[in-house]
């Protein structure tokens, strides 16, 4: 009953963190990457900028090229809007270069056909990156392939007459252009696409938005339905083949790995078909995501898959209290998991993680110190979960505190004394105080001394030490090898034996029962032998007071206590 409940919780808890981790996938697909791409087609600057670094405010340009970032994105909006003239004026060329907006042009047909999608690592800062320490006022957008090798895309920051810094595409990448652009030769996505899925609707075609909102979602649900048909019928396969009626039909298709097979076909398509630079960037975005809440969602399930076996492994092992302790390992686990995975989404989004986990290597320390005693207390219960140095049940001794242990958790122990009273003990403590746990005894320790009168002869002396050896040797609830009967000490009123073992008993109440048995068997041997139990006597000596002459009596009594 226990085990059917608490397996029924723990379902309960992993489908509803597999349900929300369903629902951010499906947010960040459907809402973040088109919103994100959206933005990147109309005016994506001042949304991006809130993701970077703030540095000294600039003198503002009013086509936002006062960054890298903001140059590339706004060029690539000009162009995809067809207005070249505008495109032109982030391009370094003479004032009054005729064939600028054809420049223009070829720039955007090689940015959207060779350009690796990784705009989100463009620079927002009106420095740069400054990645070539030669020169800081040069920065980096990417390399294109070309016949001749991979030629590099640059931006050169420019100092206008009225104070106003901007970059602008190189010369050097702009004589490149047109022999690349003639090398352009690659199947484009739009020669087999109808024209009404060509047309834009707010900075972003028919086909992307169907792809992104129609088509991704229908894709996971014709994996869904497959994986309805496909495992039933493996499932049966494995019954007939082992013989073996009570497995259940597995997942063929679990929900992470459909999204890793939709991340799979998207980098397909994007490998096999040249598309536009803003498609190839929310593709990949796209399936960056699905993949990182693919695998993060793969080791939550592996996680729980775990915490599953370990836990039977516990349970037939008796380690309750090591059991215990897995299910909250888990939840850290799968914290840790989601953080990292967290921090590579917001690197996917050009967003630097660096200042976070500042903000949060501060915050744990500050948490840390406020908090250091219940953490030490916590530490503390999970060393003597996993220690097992007492368990809940035993019977222990630490300090001045003598009891049952009741049960052991995070942050404190409760014990039961012997006044039928609770104690509280906080884990920290326990860790570092000596236990004595008596129910982690193996075997309980018979010990002993038992006086015989003084007056006992030799041979019924031997003849008791011989029965007493012989009753402990032949009693199998004692161990052999740990018995020994020996005459210990002449005492000053008995002859005093020592009678040593080890019983084996289940528990204390058990060993008292043996002891009295045992017991009252050795009183009746030395009844039997004729000896008796002597007790503790004392000789007065009584001296006459009267003198004579001939000489003084003395008499001299030997009194025994409870004898006239």
């Amino acid at each position: 009953m226990f085990s059917s409940k608490f397996s029924g919780g723990r379902n309960k808890s992993a489908n509803l963190a597999l349900r929300l981790v369903h629902w951010i996938c499906v947010g960040l697909m459907v809402g973040g990457v088109s919103s994100d791409f959206v933005r990147g087609q109309k005016r994506p600057v001042p949304a991006i900028q809130e993701s970077q670094s703030q540095t000294p405010a600039a003198p503002e340009d009013p086509l936002g090229r006062t960054t890298p970032r903001g140059t590339v994105l706004g060029f690539l909006t000009a162009a995809y809007g067809h207005n070249y003239t505008v495109a032109a004026q982030y391009l370094d060329t003479r004032p009054r270069d005729k064939d600028a907006g054809l420049m223009a042009q070829k720039l955007l047909q090689v940015l959207d056909r060779r350009l690796p999608a990784k705009l989100n690592n463009l620079s927002n800062d009106p420095n740069g990156s400054m990645s070539d320490p030669l020169d800081s006022r040069r920065e980096h957008v990417g390399a294109v392939q070309s016949e001749n090798g991979n030629v590099d895309i640059y931006l050169e920051r420019v100092d206008r007459p009225n104070g106003v810094s901007i970059w602008l595409f190189s010369r050097q990448t702009l004589a490149a252009i047109p022999d690349i652009y003639e090398e352009i030769d690659a199947v484009k996505v739009e020669n087999v696409l109808p024209d009404f899925l060509l047309q834009r609707f707010y900075g972003f075609t028919l086909f992307g938005w169907l792809f992104f909102l129609v088509l991704l979602p229908l894709s996971y649900l014709i994996l869904s339905g497959a994986n309805r048909v496909l495992s039933p019928l493996i499932g049966f396969a494995l019954r007939h083949l082992t013989k073996r009626p009570d497995i259940t039909d597995p997942a063929v298709l679990p929900h992470p790995v459909r999204l890793l097979i939709i991340a799979g076909w998207i980098r397909w398509l994007l490998y096999h078909y040249s598309m536009p630079l803003v498609a190839r960037q929310a593709g990949s975005t796209t399936a960056a995501i699905l993949m990182i809440v693919a695998l993060v969602w793969i080791l939550i399930l592996v996680n729980i898959r775990c915490e599953g076996y370990l836990r039977r492994r516990f349970e037939r092992r008796g380690r309750i209290g090591t059991a215990a302790i897995l299910a909250p390992a888990r939840r850290v686990v799968d914290v840790i998991a989601a953080l990292i995975g967290l921090m590579i989404l917001l690197h996917t989004f050009g967003v630097n993680p660096s200042a976070a986990l500042a903000g949060l290597g501060v915050g744990g320390i500050a948490v840390a110190l406020a908090a250091q005693k219940t953490l030490e207390n916590v530490i503390g219960g999970a060393s003597l979960i996993m220690d097992e140095a007492v368990r809940a049940g035993d019977f222990f001794k630490m300090g001045d505190v003598t009891g049952t242990v009741e049960a052991i958790g995070l942050r404190s122990t409760r014990v039961r004394t012997l006044d039928r009273t609770v104690v509280t003990i906080p884990n920290g403590l326990m860790a570092t105080m000596v236990l004595e746990n008596f129910s982690a005894r193996d075997s309980f320790w018979l010990r002993h001394l038992v006086g015989l009168r003084h007056n006992t002869s030799p041979s019924v002396l031997n003849q008791v030490l011989d029965d007493v050896r012989h009753l402990l040797n032949q009693d199998g609830r004692v161990l052999p090898s740990s018995t020994r009967v020996r005459l210990l000490r002449l005492g000053r009123s008995s002859l005093e034996l020592e009678i040593f073992a080890y019983v084996l008993a289940r528990e204390w109440s058990h060993f008292l029962e043996i002891q009295e048995d045992l017991l009252k068997r050795i009183r009746e041997i030395i009844a039997t032998s004729g000896a008796g139990i002597a007790y503790p006597a004392h000789t007065v000596y009584l001296k006459n007071e009267i003198e004579t002459e001939s000489a003084s009596s003395q008499t001299m009594h030997e009194v025994w206590p409870g004898k006239d």
